[in-house]
């Protein structure tokens, strides 16, 4: 949802009347006055809704909504940063913005936030220790060393860590992933894991609950620990000793990017433009490009908005691909004239 907020307004501005000083043609000169007094009191219920770049765009509106913000706690104690915010977020601004927790931080998820080091995720344990939900993917500084000294310290301290997101982390192995389990199954029962699916493997919700304490898993092809997926196929779903075959982490089983079904190596998967694999089912439903004929997966054509969506769209490599056959073209056609 896109938010028209002024961004760079000053914070110790007065909050601006809506309404004009004079009274005049308004059916209540009560509602009158009690617009020039400030916001209505609606637009605070608006806050807890708000994404953390929103929510601190809306600080700097006026003094009212800086002073509302910050001094209300509950507003905080679920952060989630995103990019492109993420690429900007050090530990220093980590900790000043999970202090607005006072203490009471519930979930923090950490995108793709390669500036987070072990000290920072560290300190921000020990002042939240009632974390109750991690979500690192992507933090390429942390160590699995560190995560574990922070799930540790966590649990020292009388936590009840229940989720914890790890994939894009280096070097895990089966004894860290035994710790893990243990630590954050000990006061929380494991439930029966769902299955989880390659297609929705990009989506970060602190509301999602799959049963599964930790989002990675030793793969039972290559013993590695990574992300481990299911087939959403329903045949091979039905078929327990099929099943167990298409089981796997993304480098042992093929997998299509718009259905997240696995690719037999009878059958070699479609391309699209952008390299990703998809299945015959799949390739045949998407649009395609009026030239190479190929199409976008699902997760691009969103990137490069409708145009891509619909049929009879051209692709940016055919275009690129024939913008520098004109030029040629024209070039060799100057040098004969």
């Amino acid at each position: 949802m896109e938010h028209s907020l002024p961004t760079n307004a000053n914070p110790d501005a007065p909050f601006p009347s809506s309404t004009p000083s004079s009274s005049t043609g308004s059916p209540s000169g009560d509602a009158a006055g009690a617009d020039q007094t400030g916001p209505h009191g609606a637009l605070f219920l608006v806050l807890g809704y708000l994404r953390l770049p929103e929510l601190l765009a809306f600080q700097r509106v006026c003094r009212l909504f800086r002073d509302v913000i910050d001094g209300d706690s509950l507003l905080w104690q679920h952060i989630a940063v995103e990019p492109p915010l993420s690429g900007k977020l050090t530990d220093d601004a980590l900790l000043k913005v999970t202090a607005k927790a006072e203490g009471k931080l519930k979930s923090l998820a950490l995108l793709d936030c390669w500036k987070i080091t072990d000290a920072g995720l560290l300190q921000v344990a020990d002042r939240n220790p009632g974390v109750t939900k991690l979500y690192v993917p992507g933090c390429v500084y942390l160590s699995v060393d560190g995560v574990m000294k922070v799930v540790k310290r966590l649990f020292e301290r009388g936590g009840n860590l229940k989720h914890l997101q790890l994939r894009g982390i280096c070097n895990i192995t089966k004894e860290h992933l035994d710790v893990l389990n243990s630590l954050l199954c000990k006061n929380n029962p494991r439930q029966i894991s769902q299955p989880s699916f390659y297609s929705y493997w990009r989506i970060v919700s602190f509301n999602s609950d799959d049963g599964r304490p930790v989002d990675v898993d030793m793969c039972p092809k290559c013993k590695n620990v990574n992300l481990v997926f299911d087939c959403t196929r329903e045949n091979c779903r039905m078929m327990k000793s099929r099943w167990r075959e298409c089981r796997g982490c993304f480098f042992c089983i093929a997998r299509c990017e718009e259905c997240g079904g696995c690719i037999d190596f009878e059958e070699s998967g479609e391309k699209a433009i952008c390299l990703h694999l998809l299945c015959l089912q799949c390739w045949l439903r998407r649009p395609k490009c009026n030239m190479c004929n190929l199409p976008y997966c699902k997760w691009h054509a969103n990137l490069f908005g409708s145009s891509s969506m619909s049929a009879g769209f051209i692709c940016d490599q055919c275009r690129e691909l024939e913008s520098s056959s004109y030029h040629s073209a024209s070039s060799n056609w100057e040098t004969f004239a």
